[in-house]
């Protein structure tokens, strides 16, 4: 979360940062109960010096003053208590309040209301034309029997599929391919769990309450599904301090994603595109405040070289105020191009990474010292989607699709799926 000596210190950029990325957040209502919270702390500690005094004082007492120094005691003590709760419960308003304020925002960040007012920054490959009618991913999945919608509502609900054939051992080609550069680049690998607690939920910026809410909540547990191993990479380190010889962190991350996606769902949004469950592996760092600008442009780098490597056409987005979210300081979105998607293709989000300067680790108290002996300091963490299995496989589809009715598999996966072409069954 942003932290109070900056909103108090630049109180109206504040505002104008809330309003240019579409949050409501209170401002005055967080500097009010930050008020509120420090008038609280002075009087109790007013009240437990002169508790203190007193209990000095009374044993030393004479006789006929004990009785009214008791009375005063006891009157502190209940009184106490009660200020005592009153700090708590302002305490978790203002925290409450103070986690709707989103992270502020670089300035090279294109100031808009949504997607349309996204900066392109540059484009790589080559859209493909084609001498056939193109079919989509769900058209060339049933044709090729390798996606099944239909049995996964009957079994799951509707934005769930079960993967078939050949689209299975390419989901995991594409799993080992991107572990194996990641792993070259000096990535920690790790598979995650897939649930976290709502204190690590919430403090990588993700709800976990509410009706805005995109997290499956498990019932009676203090407990959600994860929309990301952002997720439980970031709270890999959930209070910790750290040297800062160590840094900067590079983790890894295989784990399976679940999101509710609620909202309207139109053609572009079909089949493989916006589903409840997929799998990912993330990439997300922990560095000193002075490398992650730096660190958020290698990351980014690494998620172009995963799509060149595998021949996708894409093109590289700035993100916009208004499509940042809470956390993110600066975003940067890689769309591939999808020939099914819309009328005649279309550009569609396959992956994205994001500065969060100290926001998450503030929340999860992160900190390194630069020397033994230093005052800790917040890290800065980022986050970066290496591959993003449904999306991916959707775009390898849709690109590779041949004339023939054959899909021409990547060749830098053939050695981990030993197969070049994907045909009809029978074929």
């Amino acid at each position: 979360m942003l932290d109070l000596d900056t909103i108090r210190a630049r109180t109206e950029e504040v505002r104008t940062n809330c309003a240019n990325r579409r949050i409501d957040a209170d401002v005055d209502a967080v500097l009010r109960l930050a008020d509120e919270r420090s008038g609280l702390i002075q009087a109790i500690e007013a009240m437990r010096a002169r508790r203190n005094e007193l209990s000095g004082q009374i044993p030393k007492a004479a006789d006929a003053d004990r009785p009214a120094m008791v009375d005063e005691a006891q009157q502190i003590k209940a009184d106490l208590a009660r200020k005592e709760q009153a700090l708590a419960d302002v305490e978790e308003t203002l925290r409450a309040e103070q986690a709707q304020i989103p992270n502020l925002t670089h300035p090279d960040s294109p100031v808009g209301e949504d997607e349309s007012a996204n900066r392109e920054l540059r484009r790589w490959g080559t859209v493909p034309t084609f001498d056939f009618e193109p079919k989509d991913h769900l058209a060339l999945g049933e044709a090729l029997d390798l996606v099944d919608f239909e049995s996964a509502t009957k079994v799951t609900g509707t934005n769930f599929y079960f993967l078939k054939n050949e689209a299975v051992l390419l989901d995991l080609a594409l799993q080992r391919f991107a572990l194996d550069l990641l792993a070259q680049k000096g990535f920690t690998l790790h598979t995650t769990p897939d649930l976290a607690r709502m204190d690590v939920l919430e403090g990588t910026g993700f709800n976990p309450r509410g009706e805005e809410s995109q997290i499956y909540r498990i019932a009676g547990q203090d407990l959600g599904l994860i929309a990301t191993a952002e997720i439980t990479l970031g709270g890999i380190l959930k209070d910790t301090i750290l040297d800062a010889a160590d840094l900067p962190l590079r983790l890894a991350g295989l784990s399976h994603c679940f999101r509710l996606e609620s909202g309207a769902y139109g053609r572009a949004s079909r089949g493989l595109y916006r589903v409840h469950q997929f799998t990912k592996v993330e990439m997300f760092a922990f560095t000193a405040p002075e490398r992650s600008d730096a660190l958020h442009e290698e990351m980014l780098g690494i998620e172009e070289e995963i799509y060149q490597r595998l021949g996708l056409p894409y093109r590289v987005v700035d993100i916009c105020t208004g499509d940042l979210g809470g956390p993110a300081y600066r975003k940067y979105d890689i769309e591939a191009w999808m020939p099914g998607r819309g009328e005649g293709g279309d550009w569609g989000e396959i992956t994205s990474t994001s500065n969060c300067t100290d926001y998450q680790a503030r929340r999860l108290a992160i900190r390194f010292r630069r020397e033994k002996g230093a005052k800790p300091e917040l890290v800065h963490t980022l986050n970066g989607t290496a591959i993003a299995i449904s999306r991916t496989l959707l775009a390898l589809l849709e690109n590779g699709q041949q004339a023939d009715g054959s899909v021409v598999v990547p060749e830098v996966l053939r050695p981990l799926t030993r197969f070049d072409r994907i045909g009809p069954r029978g074929g």
